[in-house]
């Protein structure tokens, strides 16, 4: 195979490996990626979100969030508040169990990255960043494709 043949696969791989070994270490405090990952983003945020803001943040459908976010909320990760410009909207924000998880969630993140990364020679992983940023922002400037019949 070639390398453009390889990128893909290898992406792909990559990312279920890394969520698998995540997950894996954030089992304990009850969390898996469908569960810290909102609730990370909601941490990081710099502002409070909406739940179309957190479901864009995440690049998943509002339905989808709708249903995760029922679970969280119901599990005491985190709650809904209206919004104060718009009854229609709400907020979402954690819950002090969720403040607390998130030390946890962000130090398995460095552990994990310390771990995976360590072995690597930092220019090359250095590299590996830079050529991955390059495909990103090139993928953003290019029209879908439709498939064409033979």
């Amino acid at each position: 195979m070639k390398p453009d043949e390889k990128m893909g696969p290898l992406l792909r791989d990559v990312f279920w490996l890394v969520r698998g070994l995540l997950d894996a270490r954030l089992e304990p405090i009850g969390l898996s990626q469908a569960r810290w990952q909102p609730i990370l983003a909601l941490h990081r945020a710099q502002k409070p979100l909406t739940q179309s803001a957190l479901a864009a943040e995440l690049g998943i459908e509002s339905p989808t969030l709708v249903r995760m976010l029922d679970r969280l909320s119901a599990d005491g990760w985190l709650q809904r508040v209206s919004c104060p410009n718009d009854r229609r909207a709400y907020h979402v924000v954690l819950t002090d169990r969720s403040k607390d998880a998130c030390a946890d969630i962000e130090e398995q993140l460095r552990i994990l990255r310390r771990d995976l990364y360590g072995v690597i020679d930092p220019d090359e992983l250095a590299t590996c960043v830079r050529v991955l940023e390059q495909v990103k922002a090139h993928a953003g400037t290019l029209q879908p494709r439709t498939a064409t019949a033979a």
